[in-house]
Order: structure tokens, then sequence, then C-alpha cells
């Protein structure tokens, strides 16, 4: 995934970034970034790795020695971000969030047409800001260069543009990741997540709508080029990736999470002891539904945060299994005889729920009921590659298809979307038994979208049910 955050002002501004970047840090732990201008010292710019080390240890020296009345940082997942790039229409830094699906035909289309070269990473991997800049690049303008780059690109990306006197943000045209616009007395900050700069003094004075393009100064922001209300969030905002106390268009992370846990206890019929959440995005949904059921809420084992990341970060499965089993530590007397309903934000491959259910029976657990707190991933994520398999068959739901293909069935995915078939049903049951759950029940499609609140013409939830 990713984030990024900036700000230009009257004042020094390189401080504020600091802070706004490193509240991004739950998106990302892979490499950091920051890039300020002053005219005394002109652009300068640090990247860290922030595999081995949180970005405010790494960037905080820096900050010391860097000026600027505009600046911006990042937090990436996958390239060395911002880079810096000089073409006919100046030198400018930019960093972007997303993926680029087809970045090896873009790159070979532009090698084809006489583009010199591109800055490479160590793997050999061309970066994404080089891309993007060649991109831009093509037309006259700013606004025309980044229209047409997200025009070709497959994916999402969303991109920032800072000059020496500027920044220009621009939301990926589907909407899908959110840019957000804050105001305080000396100067305009842009923002993935709204509550980054809140502690800095800014307030939001605008979000971006769908490809939009909005440039910000000091004195203002001025819309450069209109974005559309035909958006495609990603409704995986709410249930995983974001923040708490996060709000996108304008319905917040928390409180969407506690009525997703309501509406999974209106249609269940299960009566465990107590309630728990896996944390720390599965911990929201938990309190909703014990809220709504009446069942006390607990927490038989804690997430040790000190040092281990989010598990979906590492680019290796086996270590993303190790996180996962490092970090959670079990309280043995909260879960001894207990008959435990236990409700984490997704299942996708199943390893680390598997291993969590393992370990509270391990502890002593009469019964572990698994209700997610989204439906059954089907198809994998081309928008944003959020789970970031190689394969749809790296999906628990694709593998457990291919066994009942395999015993000659006639396979219609359209089936496993909906709730009421049997054939959802007998899914359902094969995961259950695969991964030893005593029960297994998904939240349903509608049911998650009823608790974000925004129309499901407005909601990307192709990972559910494949639509576009």
């Amino acid at each position: 995934m990713g984030g990024f955050f900036g700000a230009v002002s009257a004042n020094d501004c390189v401080l504020d970034v600091f802070y706004g970047t490193d509240y991004h840090s739950h998106l990302g732990t892979r490499r950091g970034g920051m890039t300020s201008y002053s005219a005394e010292l002109g652009f300068q710019r640090n990247i860290h790795s922030i595999e081995n080390s949180p970005f405010r240890t790494k960037f905080e020296k820096d900050v010391e020695k860097m000026r600027g009345n505009i600046c911006i940082g990042c937090i990436s997942d996958t390239d060395p971000q911002p880079i810096m790039v000089r073409s006919k229409l100046g030198l400018y830094a930019v960093c972007s969030i997303g993926i680029i699906q087809n970045a090896k035909a873009l790159s070979e289309e532009l090698l084809e047409s006489g583009c010199a070269n591109f800055e490479t990473m160590s793997s050999g991997n061309i970066n994404s800001g080089g891309l993007i800049g060649a991109l831009i690049a093509q037309k006259p303008t700013f606004v025309e260069g980044i229209r047409y780059a997200q025009s070709k690109i497959e994916g999402t990306m969303s991109l920032v543009i800072m000059t020496e006197d500027s920044i220009i943000c621009a939301r990926d045209r589907a909407g899908k990741l959110p840019i957000l616009i804050g105001k305080r007395s000396d100067g305009y900050c842009f923002s993935f997540e709204s509550f980054a700069y809140q502690k800095l003094g800014y307030e939001t004075c605008h979000e971006l709508k769908a490809g939009e393009i909005t440039c910000l100064t000091k004195d203002g922001y001025e819309v450069l080029y209109e974005g559309t209300e035909e958006m495609k969030i990603c409704t995986f905002l709410w249930i995983y990736y974001g923040y708490p106390s996060s709000t996108y268009e304008g319905v917040n992370v928390e409180e969407m999470r506690y009525r997703c846990g309501q509406l999974l206890a209106r249609r269940d019929n299960v009566k465990p002891d107590i309630v728990a959440g896996v944390p720390d995005s599965g911990t929201a949904h938990a309190v909703g539904y014990a809220n709504e059921s009446g069942i006390p809420f607990s927490r038989p084992f804690i997430k040790y945060t000190p040092t281990w990341p989010r598990s979906f970060m590492p680019t290796i499965q086996s270590k993303r299994n190790l996180i996962a089993k490092m970090k959670l530590i079990p309280v043995h007397d909260l879960i001894q005889d207990q008959s435990l309903l236990l409700i984490d934000d997704s299942i996708v491959r199943g390893t680390q729920l598997r291993e969590t259910t393992e370990f509270l029976y391990q502890s002593g657990a009469k019964e572990v009921h698994i209700r997610p707190a989204c439906p059954p991933l089907l198809y994998g994520c081309k928008y944003l590659n959020f789970s970031r398999s190689s394969s749809e068959m790296d999906l628990i739901t694709r593998r457990v298809i291919k066994e009942m293909e395999q015993e000659d069935r006639q396979i219609d995915l359209k089936n496993y979307v909906d709730p009421d078939t049997p054939e959802y049903e007998e899914m359902v049951g094969r995961i259950g038994r695969q991964l030893n759950f005593t029960t297994l029940q998904f939240q349903r499609l509608d049911d998650m979208i009823e608790s974000v609140g925004i129309g499901r013409d407005k909601l990307c939830t192709y990972c559910w049910d494949g639509a576009q």
C-alpha cells in the first residue's frame, strides 16, 4: 500500500511533514522518504530503509538539517520515494501510492519511443516514480501529463508533485485511495490519512474527488482538473488498512467496524462465553459484535507491539507467518475452558488464522468460532494487490473451489458470492473444517456495504464479487 503527506507553508514545515508522514507508518514497512525545498539549500532529499527500524528513528537526524517551506514525505512498501525528476516541465520531486500492474509494458513502450533510460532498483525493477515522470513528460503541462499517465496505468495510482513553490496532488481516476487537504493559518497540507494532520493544527478543508488534480500553495488550493462523482473507493480501507481514527468520504473507520460487528451479531445464533478480536483491526469489529449480542468482550491474547510490524508487510510468506505467530501472546487464564468467538478482518490464505486457532486450543479453549468481518475473498486484487498473492490460487476459497471442481463439479464463481446458495454453504463448511474452526460464518456482502454507509456503486468490491 503506502501513504504520503506534505505541506506548503509561510514557515518552515519540515517537522510537520516528518510527524505527518510518520503517522502513515501502519501502511508500509519497507522504505520512507522526504524531500524539501528552500531557496538557500535548494531541493534536499533523504530516503531510508524502514524494514528493521521505524520511520521516526531513521529520519529524526535528517530533519534537524533539512529546511524548507515546502516538503513532502512518503511511506512506501515498494519503491524508494520521492524521486527527483528533471524534464521539459522543470525540476520536481514525485511520489506515488498504489500499484502499476503494467509497468514493464509501459517502460518498454517508452524506451521504444525514445526514452533514454530509467532509474532502477537493485532488483532491476523500474522505480515507479521514474516511470510516472517519463509518462508525464509526454505532455506539455503537468495536468495533461498526469491525466495521460493515469490513463495509461493499469492498477491504481495517486501521486503528488512538488516544485519549488507548490504541490500538485492527483487522486487516482477511480478514487480507490483518498487524498485530503488540511488548512492552518500559515499554510496547507495534503494527506492519505485524515488524522495525520489533526495534532499538527490543521483542519480538513477539502477531499479530492476521484481523478481530481489540485494545486497547493501557502496561500490556498486550486482545483486544476475537476474530478468525478463516479468513485470506487476500496472498501478494505475500513475493514483492515485504515487507522481507527481515520475518516474517508465522511465515514470513520472505528465507527464502521462497530457497525460491521453489530450486523455480524444480528445474523448469528451461537452463544460463546466471550467475544474477541484479532488485534488490531479485528478488535473494533468484536466490540460491535459484543455490544449487539450482549456477550462479554475479552482479550484472550495481546499483540506485542514494540517491535513486531503488521504481518502482511513482508514479501516472504514464511516471514509473514512467523510475525503473525510471534506477535500474539495468549492470556491463558482467559482462554482455559472457554468457548470463544473470534473476529478477524478477513481470511486470505488461512494460514495465520489456523495457527491462531491452534494455539487457542493448546491454551485450553473448548471452542473457537470464527467470524471474518468481510465476505470470502474470491478474486485477487488487481488494483492495490493488498493480499500480495502471486496467484488467485493462494486464496483459500479458490483452493477449496478447485477441490470441488476436481470432483467433476461445474463451477460458476457467482454461486460462491451469493451466501444463500448451497455452493457457498459447502465452500464455507470445507474452509471451516480445513482450518479446524468449531464454526465459521463470514460477513455478508450486503451487510458489509450497509456498515460502510456509502452506496454500493461508489465502493470497490472486486475481491469479493468480481464487480468492476
